[in-house]
């Protein structure tokens, strides 16, 4: 099973160990493209300052993202797992899984980012401020400008179950086509309340972590949309087919949830 997360606008600080290494990063396909979009946002930010803050979305409190993000080449660097924070990771708390759930953890997850393409939570990154939303200006879009690079990596890990909670702008790098499509799962979160239902936005994160790290501690491995559905409702999990996949359109399930927490 390969789980497809967005990434989180908080992260924890950089470490104080060495600095990124480009080559030894998972998905080496990728490397070059890496490379690309970190040297375009460096020197964005080593510029003026005001064109960096407009091109990167920054609020005035935000701008210490900017010399952060200069600095990138030479900052400590930590497993992706621990500078990824926010609510999604909050509530996967990696951290806290046994042994063999993080094993599996390092072997299902991949982290897509505007900056690195997509990494697996061991690799070590550096904190960053860069989401796929962004345009840089030698560069462009990054959600469209990650495509080729991804459509040439991902098909060859894709290789069982896909689970697709990456949101929106993340989801624009790379769209299952084909056979992959046929078994990639992606999931809505509704809250039912008084007989109606309603899709629910920040705790959608929440709870998208929960099911991630219920799947991971079972040690569920499902092979199909229809597995996974099984698990889920194993562990729990209130769960509804909204919509079958086709070659071209992966299947949607809907967790539905009473309380949100």
């Amino acid at each position: 099973m390969l789980v497809l997360l967005p990434p989180s606008e908080g992260k924890s600080g950089s470490g104080n160990g060495a600095p990124v290494e480009l080559e030894r990063l998972s998905l080496p396909g990728l490397t070059a493209a890496r490379g690309a979009v970190l040297d375009a946002l460096v020197g964005l930010c080593r510029g003026d300052e005001d064109t960096a803050a407009g091109v990167l979305g920054l609020s005035p409190g935000l701008r210490g993202e900017i010399a952060k993000n200069a600095g990138l080449p030479t900052a400590g660097a930590r497993p992706a797992g621990e500078v990824y924070t926010g609510v999604l990771f909050d509530n996967l708390d990696l951290a806290t899984l046994d042994e063999a759930a993080y094993d599996r953890a390092e072997r299902s997850l991949l982290v897509f980012s505007g900056l690195w393409g997509a990494v697996r939570i061991s690799d070590r990154i550096p904190s960053y401020r860069c989401s796929m939303g962004v345009k840089l200006p030698e560069l462009g879009a990054l959600g469209a400008y990650w495509r080729s690079a991804m459509a040439s990596v991902l098909p060859d890990v894709a290789d069982g179950l896909v689970l697709d909670l990456r949101s929106s702008a993340y989801a624009a790098a790379w769209k299952p086509a084909g056979e992959v499509a046929s078994r990639t799962a992606t999931v809505r979160v509704l809250q039912e309340r008084d007989g109606k239902r309603t899709v629910v936005s920040h705790f959608n994160k929440a709870t998208k972590g929960r099911i991630v790290r219920d799947l991971l501690l079972a040690g569920a491995e499902p092979k199909t949309p229809d597995a996974l559905m099984d698990a889920l409702m194993d562990l729990g999990h209130h769960v509804e087919l909204a919509a079958q996949g086709t070659a071209r359109k992966p299947w949607q399930l809907d967790v539905v949830v009473t309380e949100v927490h």
